[in-house]
């Protein structure tokens, strides 16, 4: 290697290191008014993200410069701007092709059926499947809709969703589907309450005498809510309960990690 190759590396070392440590940078501050919505300013991102405000500053400037942010204030607040969405949607990720090859693997641990759902209207509706292997089992097809209120699904979409629309569901109708179905709200908060803290849902025969289910919700990087559900006939399920509650235990986990690190999560 000659002197001018060699000078050339090392000259270009730093600035390289540079160029990475300013993106970590940048993502920090994305990362920081990710929840503020009405933005930040230039102090407060300091701050938080434990930076000089002249650099803060410059960052903030060169991300405005790509509409990444956007004044929120003419006090010179900031907060996420419209280029962050159109990149998120450009990325055209479906959550099934992420979260599958968990259900899957989890599916041959315990051989049943793992069924993830999404929120539509007052129903829930299965999105991806993953079948289990056992004679008798229980299946329902990838499209079909079912009850909030009753299923392992439902509730722990539930368990999810915005107050607003928890106490709209709540106060419709809800039907009684078998002698078990849960239709009075309080009984059904107090279940839901239980969720919000790590329980997951139970569906004990509400919805389908002979099955029963259990189920656990998670938010993708875009906020959008999912509920994961192993639906079993219900002598195997009494037996096998706490072997299948660890089930999914573990596949939530294993989710919301993977997830996790495409938020940049630690």
């Amino acid at each position: 290697m000659s002197n001018d190759e060699s000078s050339n590396n090392k000259a270009g070392t730093p600035s390289k290191r540079g160029g990475i440590q300013v993106i970590a940078r940048a993502a920090m501050i994305l990362r920081t008014l990710e929840d503020e919505a009405d933005g930040l300013s230039l102090g407060e991102i300091a701050a938080r993200v434990d930076l000089a405000r002249s650099t803060v500053q410059r960052i903030v400037a060169a991300l405005a410069d790509e509409q990444m942010l956007i004044a929120a204030s003419p006090k010179s607040r900031v907060k996420l701007g419209p280029a962050l969405i159109r990149l998120a949607r450009a990325t055209n990720i479906e959550i099934e092709q992420i979260v599958h090859p968990i259900m899957e693997a989890i599916s041959r641990e315990i051989n049943e059926t793992i069924d993830l759902s999404v929120v539509q209207g007052k129903s829930a509706v299965f999105i991806d499947q993953v079948l289990g292997t056992h004679r008798l089992r229980a299946v329902s097809a990838v499209g079909e809709r079912f009850p909030l209120h009753c299923t392992a699904c439902g509730k722990a979409l539930l368990s999810a969703i915005p107050a607003k629309n928890l106490d709209k569901i709540l106060a419709s109708d809800l039907q009684q589907f078998t002698e078990n179905t849960i239709t009075d709200p309080d009984r059904l908060r107090e279940q839901i309450a239980k969720m919000k803290n790590g329980d997951p849902a139970i569906d004990n025969e509400e919805h389908t005498e002979g099955i029963c289910a259990i189920g656990m919700a998670f938010t993708d990087p875009l906020d959008r809510i999912f509920a994961i559900s192993i639906p079993v006939p219900t002598n195997r399920f009494k037996r096998n309960k706490d072997i299948l509650q660890e089930a999914l235990l573990d596949c939530r986990s294993q989710i919301v990690a993977t997830l996790g690190e495409m938020r940049g999560a630690d």
